[in-house]
């Protein structure tokens, strides 16, 4: 009943294609045959003799393909597989040559497929085997091109679910501290706007491609970091440094963020005095290197801590992971009192 299922699948991968293409392939190999057999017999003849071969091969090609092929998907035993295929090969060789000797005029001697039974087995074999190869490399890259899509379609999954995760307290802490500067009539209050309004934008409508300026998501940083200086004010010492040329390089958006994002959310929102968020980011070439440091509250040995990172740390991992293969190196150093994270990122591959 399975390989039946199997066997059904197939029949239905093949009816999609082009069928007068695979008629035109095997006419061909039939003509190319003919003219290169030297019987010293009529064009028509030679012709026909050899597209009576070749649709012997074709046989064996779609016998497999329909059945034999399918069975090996299921078990996975290439053994069996080629065995099936030299038991098959044997059962059509004797049919083929019968059929040879049926249409074969009468005044053409020594016909070489008639001849030579052991030529008819191998030939009929390599063919069945050759078409096996073909199934499986075109089945491998099928599936890499399946893995992928499918890599591109998590990455853009990954990419909305981090632009749709904007922390909602980041957001009230902000409109109220933008609703007290303008109780009090400040002139911050309009740049806060300002740069509220680029964050938004560029979230929303910049980061929908693949990779972005880098100068962009260094000024995205820049923004999100003044507000959280606006939210805190000077219970937490924000330090921001750059240092290389940032313009003209590409990265992937939303990059930094999440680890920036957890200094504020598990680091230093629960120290109560001499908090600090450190920030470097070093562009050399196209090599970028990125330390970002925060403070933590000590605990007594054996209290329970919640760990910095978490989900956002993971996804981050699983973005440098497709984007970036064997061009990242990421370090994080966790001690009682202080959390880390040191990034080399190669930008060259995706430029």
């Amino acid at each position: 009943m399975a390989v039946s299922v199997a066997g059904k699948v197939a029949v239905k991968k093949l009816s999609k294609a082009n069928i007068s293409y695979q008629m035109v392939f095997w006419i061909s190999l039939a003509l190319i045959a003919s003219l290169m057999t030297d019987t010293n017999q009529p064009f028509l003849i030679d012709f026909g003799l050899e597209l009576m071969v070749i649709s012997f091969y074709a046989i064996i090609v779609y016998f497999n393909y329909y059945y034999l092929f399918p069975i090996y998907v299921k078990q996975k035993k290439l053994s069996m597989h080629l065995l099936w295929l030299m038991v098959a090969s044997a059962l059509l060789t004797p049919i083929r040559t019968l059929a040879l000797v049926f249409v074969t005029p009468a005044d053409i001697i020594g016909f070489s497929f008639i001849q030579n039974q052991y030529y008819v087995f191998l030939s009929t074999f390599f063919v069945a085997a050759s078409s096996s190869i073909y199934f499986i490399l075109t089945d491998w890259m099928k599936g890499q091109n399946d893995k992928q899509e499918l890599a591109n379609q998590t990455l853009q999954s990954e990419l909305k679910f981090l632009k749709s995760q904007i922390n909602p307290h980041f957001l009230f802490n902000t409109l109220n501290s933008l609703y007290a500067l303008t109780l009090k009539k400040s002139d911050l209050a309009p740049e806060i706007v300002l740069k509220l309004s680029e964050m938004m934008r560029y979230m929303l409508y910049e980061c929908n491609e693949k990779y972005v300026p880098l100068d962009k998501e260094v000024n995205y940083v820049i923004n999100y970091l003044d507000l959280e200086k606006l939210r805190h004010g000077k219970k937490i010492n924000i330090k921001f440094v750059q240092t290389g040329e940032i313009r003209n390089q590409q990265i992937a958006p939303l990059l930094f963020i999440p680890f920036i994002e957890n200094c504020f959310k598990h680091g230093v929102s629960h120290q109560i005095a001499e908090a600090y968020v450190d920030i470097n980011i070093d562009v050399q070439a196209q090599n970028v290197k990125v330390e970002i440091e925060n403070s933590k509250h000590a605990v007594m040995p054996g209290v329970h801590q919640k760990k910095s990172g978490g989900i956002g740390l993971v996804n981050v991992r699983r973005r440098l992971d497709l984007l970036y293969p064997e061009a990242y190196q990421l370090q994080i150093t966790d001690t009682p009192t202080a959390y880390k994270i040191t990034l080399l990122l190669k930008l060259s591959q995706q430029n």
